[in-house]
C-alpha cells in the first residue's frame, strides 16, 4: 500500500514538473510589461494567442511547458509598438510610383523621374516626396523645368506633406486647369501672373480624381510587403489615418482572407459612403481590422503655408493659410459622429485650426465622457489653448519626427515667438492631457520607431541634428515615449483591454528587440529580433 501511495505521489510530482502545456514561452528576457506601474519581468507564457502569465524565470519555466521556447538572451521585450498615425495606403501607392523622397535638388528630382519613366514607360507620370526646403529653397518651385523635360507626358508630383502638388502644362491640359479654375478649400499659385504649376490642398483633388487609379491587386501586394517591413521594425499596430470607401473595402478584403498580419485601426474620411458604412456596421471588427472613427482634415500643412494660422505667416504676411472645411461643415461631421458614437480624429496643424476644433469639441462633447476624440498633429498651438486638452478630454496624437524635419524652416515660416511658445510642444501637450500618442505620418516621415524615440527624447533627427536639440524644453522622457507607442496608443484606439501592455489575458502581440531600447545623445538604430502577433511568430531574425 505504501508503495502505491509513493508511486502516485511521484507521478503527481512528475506531472507538476512537466507543467501546464502552452504554445510559446519567452524566457531569459527583460520584459517591459508597460502597465501603469512600468513593471519588469523575466518570462512569459502564451497559449491560443493570449498571454497566460508573466512572471519570474523559475516560476514560468517550472509551471509551463511548450513546444516553442524562445531564449531572449536578456534582450528587451515590449508590447508590439503602435504607429498612431500612419498611411499604409499612401505608402503602397508611393511604392507603385516615383519615390522622390530625399531629392536634394530640383535636378535630382528630375533625374529620378527620368529613371522611373525609362523603366515603367507610363502614359501619366506620378510621383511623391519632394521637399523644396531640402533643396535650400524657401519658396515653392515652378514647372518650367518639368515642362522642358516632359513636354507631352502629363506629370503630377505631390509634395512630401501631401498638401501641395507640382504639375506640368501637359497635366494642366489633361485635367483642364486654366487661369479661371477655382476650387473651394484649395489654391493655384501663380508666378509673374501665370500659373506656376503648384496646387494646394483641395486643388489636388482635380488631378487625383482624373488620373488612373492603381490596380487593386498591385495595391494589395504592396500592402502585404509593407506590413512585413513594419513587423521588422517592431510595429504590430497602425492607426491608418484616412481611407476612402474604396480603400476601406480593399482593407476589408484583406481582413476577410486573414491576410493582415498587423493590426489596422482605420479612420474613415467622412464622405457619404463611409458615413453610411458606419450607420450600417457601427463598431466594425474583422480579424485584425477595426473601424470606429472618422478623420477630418481641418487645414493644410505648414510647409506649404496651408496650415490655418491666427496671425499671418512671418515669411508670407498676406497669408493665414486656410480651413479646408468651414466651421459649419466640421460641426455637421462632429454631430453625426456623436450620434453614431464614433471617434473623430481631426488633422489640425495651425493654431487657428486647433483653436476652432478644440472649442467646438468643448461645446459639443463636454457632457460626453470618454469620447477619446483626437487632435492629429497639434503642431502649432496658441499658448492659451493648451488648456482645452484638459477640459475637453481630447487626446493629442503627434509625430515627433515632424519637429526634427521642420526645424530647418519652421522659424522662417512662423517666427521665433510663435515657435517657442506653442510649437511642437509635446511635453506641454502630454501634461495637459495626461497622455499623448506618437506616430510618424509615414510616408511623410519614415516609420522607424527608433527615429520617433530619438526625436521625442533628444529632439534630434537620425543624423543627430540639430546638435543641441530642437526646442529641447518640449522633450519628453523615454518612459513617456514608450507609453505613447504602446499603452496610451492602445487607449487611443479603444483597444487597451486587448493590447498595449503584456498582462494576463491580453493578446500576445510582442516584440523582442535586437538591441537595448534606450535613448542617448547619438541616434541608436534598432530592429525587431522577433515579432509575435496573436502568439504567432511573424518575423524572426534569430
Amino acid at each position: 500500500m505504501k508503495y502505491i501511495v509513493l508511486l502516485s505521489l511521484l507521478l503527481t510530482l512528475s506531472a507538476c514538473y512537466k507543467g501546464k502545456s502552452v504554445d510559446l514561452i519567452i524566457h531569459n528576457a527583460k520584459i517591459h510589461v508597460m502597465n501603469d506601474q512600468l513593471e519588469m519581468s523575466e518570462a512569459i507564457a502564451i497559449k491560443d494567442g493570449k498571454i497566460v502569465e508573466v512572471g519570474p524565470e523559475r516560476q514560468i519555466l517550472n509551471k509551463y511547458t511548450a513546444k516553442t521556447i524562445i531564449n531572449a538572451q536578456n534582450k528587451d521585450v515590449f508590447p508590439g509598438f503602435h504607429d498612431a498615425h500612419g498611411h499604409i495606403m499612401s505608402l503602397a501607392k508611393q511604392k507603385l510610383n516615383a519615390d522622390l523622397r530625399g531629392s536634394r535638388s530640383y535636378y535630382e528630382m528630375i533625374s529620378k523621374l527620368e529613371k522611373h519613366q525609362s523603366k515603367t514607360k507610363q502614359s501619366i507620370l506620378i510621383g511623391r516626396g519632394w521637399d523644396q526646403s531640402i533643396w535650400g529653397e524657401k519658396i515653392m518651385p515652378d514647372n518650367q523645368l518639368l515642362n522642358e523635360t516632359f513636354p507631352e507626358t502629363p506629370v503630377a508630383l505631390t509634395r512630401i506633406d501631401g498638401h501641395a502638388m507640382l504639375i506640368n502644362q501637359a497635366m494642366m491640359n489633361y485635367v483642364g486647369i486654366n487661369d479661371t479654375t477655382q476650387v473651394k478649400g484649395g489654391d493655384f499659385l501663380k508666378k509673374d501672373g501665370k500659373l506656376s504649376g503648384i496646387l494646394l490642398d483641395h486643388a489636388l483633388d482635380l488631378v487625383n480624381n482624373a488620373i488612373p487609379k492603381p490596380k487593386k491587386e498591385d495595391l494589395k501586394a504592396a500592402i502585404l510587403s509593407i506590413q512585413n517591413d513594419l513587423l521588422a521594425a517592431g510595429i504590430t499596430h497602425v492607426h491608418e489615418a484616412g481611407l476612402s470607401a474604396e480603400e476601406r473595402d480593399l482593407f476589408i478584403e484583406l481582413a476577410d482572407k486573414n491576410q493582415l498580419e498587423i493590426y489596422v485601426y482605420a479612420m474613415l474620411f467622412p464622405i457619404p459612403e463611409n458615413i453610411e458604412f458606419a450607420k450600417e456596421n457601427g463598431f466594425y471588427k474583422n480579424n485584425r481590422l477595426s473601424i470606429r472613427s472618422f478623420k477630418i482634415i481641418a487645414d493644410g500643412a505648414l510647409g506649404s503655408h496651408g496650415a490655418c494660422m491666427i496671425e499671418p505667416y512671418s515669411d508670407l504676411i498676406n497669408t493665414h493659410g486656410m480651413l479646408l472645411k468651414s466651421p459649419s461643415e466640421i460641426h455637421a461631421v462632429f454631430t453625426e459622429a456623436k450620434t453614431l458614437n464614433y471617434q473623430v480624429n481631426s488633422h489640425c496643424i495651425g493654431d487657428s485650426a486647433n483653436r476652432t476644433v478644440l472649442r467646438m469639441i468643448d461645446t459639443l462633447m463636454q457632457k460626453t465622457p470618454d469620447h477619446r476624440w483626437r487632435i492629429e498633429h497639434a503642431q502649432i498651438m496658441h499658448p492659451s489653448d493648451f488648456q482645452y486638452f484638459n477640459s475637453t478630454g481630447v487626446i493629442p496624437s503627434v509625430q515627433p519626427t515632424h519637429a526634427t524635419s521642420d526645424q530647418r524652416w519652421a522659424e522662417h515660416h512662423i517666427g521665433k515667438e510663435r515657435l517657442k511658445k506653442g510649437a511642437y510642444a509635446y511635453n506641454t501637450l502630454q501634461k495637459e492631457s495626461g497622455m499623448i500618442l506618437f506616430g510618424t505620418d509615414f510616408p511623410i516621415e519614415h516609420y522607424d520607431p527608433f527615429g520617433t524615440i530619438h526625436a521625442a527624447v533628444q529632439r534630434k533627427n537620425t543624423e543627430n541634428e540639430p546638435l543641441k536639440g530642437f526646442l529641447k524644453d518640449e522633450a519628453v522622457d523615454l518612459a513617456t515615449t514608450l507609453k505613447a507607442m504602446t499603452l496610451w496608443a492602445a487607449y487611443g484606439c479603444f483597444e487597451e483591454g486587448q493590447v498595449g501592455s503584456l498582462e494576463k489575458g491580453k493578446q500576445a502581440n510582442i516584440v523582442i528587440f535586437d538591441q537595448a531600447v534606450k535613448s542617448s545623445a547619438s541616434f541608436l538604430p534598432n530592429y525587431a529580433w522577433v515579432s509575435i502577433v496573436d502568439g504567432k511568430i511573424v518575423f524572426d531574425m534569430r
